[in-house]
């Protein structure tokens, strides 16, 4: 019989909402006692490894989750299941697809509806989450996220709406399979990537979004000897108003990474367009396009690359390869 050990992180899913229809933290998790769902079928083992808002989770939080599932894998798991506020549950998500060896399932699942709201989909997410962790076919499928019965690669899954349950989306690729009954089906794969397992992380590394008129206040604001690097979401397929050009270049010369994705929800950023401040001057100065992924997602995996020790072409190569 399986063993599957969930991991309790906080959030929505562990959360009631009052009478005037606020929502917190409550002292019991109201998830607890699922486990009994899955007698003499699975093995379920539940840890309340946190219980915080997802706002409140940061990656030094997420490295010492990446390490209790490592710790877990040498525990005889079969699986693993997270579950996670959903503000940042795909940051948290990809930072272990990132970072953790590709040796058992590891899901991500959360809710959208407290548990005591009418249409809570807390445990039917979690359900679907633990029978995907126990599915001989999620394995070599990188970090997954499960939620209103679709299985998402961490990678490119994004939150696309405030409240619907079907808020999590992966644009342009769409979702690796859903889950059915009991079973996980799959239909796509997902091309591997490069492990980076670290140990501490280096900070601080920042995000920024262009927009119309923008110029060069923040980026020199930001152009300080403690800066490690910087993602911007840039306009259409990787273009930076004029103006942001002399500061994006005094951040290079400093040796600070610049790397630079779009703010589109589609499409990839490339240096297509050849005007001041386009994407192939921007590429001539030494910014780095990172395709595929959204500022967060960027902005992590520098820092991951950074923490790994990377530098130069290393560095680059990793933040840019669309593939990992």
């Amino acid at each position: 019989m399986k063993k599957i050990l969930v991991l309790h992180t906080g959030g929505t899913i562990a959360m009631s909402a009052d009478q005037d229809g606020a929502v917190a933290p409550t002292s019991q998790n109201p998830m607890a006692g699922f486990e009994k769902l899955f007698d003499n079928q699975l093995t379920i083992i539940s840890e309340e490894f946190a219980n915080l808002p997802s706002p409140h989770i940061t990656p030094t939080v997420m490295l010492s989750l990446q390490k209790r599932i490592q710790q877990a894998e040498t525990e005889g798991i079969d699986g693993i299941v997270v579950t996670h506020g959903t503000d940042t549950l795909e940051e948290t998500a990809y930072f272990l697809d990132l970072t953790l060896p590709n040796s058992i399932p590891v899901v991500v699942t959360g809710a959208m509806r407290s548990s005591n709201e009418i249409g809570s989909d807390g445990l039917h997410n979690l359900i679907s989450a633990v029978w995907t962790a126990a599915s001989d076919d999620a394995h070599d499928k990188g970090v997954l996220v499960v939620m209103n019965d679709e299985i998402h690669t961490a990678r490119y899954v994004t939150k696309t709406h405030t409240t619907n349950v079907a808020t999590f989306r992966t644009p342009t690729f769409g979702p690796l399979g859903f889950v059915s009954k009991h079973a996980a089906n799959f239909f796509q794969e997902l091309i591997r990537s490069e492990i980076c397992d670290i140990d501490h992380l280096v900070e601080p590394v920042f995000l920024l979004k262009a927009y119309a008129g923008m110029d060069a206040t923040l980026f020199d604001g930001l152009n300080q000897p403690t800066t490690k690097g910087i993602v911007i979401e840039a306009l259409g397929a990787g273009n930076l108003p004029p103006a942001t050009l002399p500061a994006v270049q005094r951040l290079l010369d400093q040796n600070i990474p610049v790397v630079l994705v779009s703010r589109c929800f589609n499409g990839v950023a490339e240096d297509v367009y050849d005007y001041e401040g386009g994407g192939i001057q921007l590429k001539k100065m030494g910014v780095t396009f990172c395709q595929g992924l959204n500022g967060p997602k960027a902005r992590l995996k520098l820092q991951v690359g950074l923490s790994a020790g990377k530098t130069g072409s290393d560095l680059t190569n990793f933040v840019s390869n669309a593939v990992s």
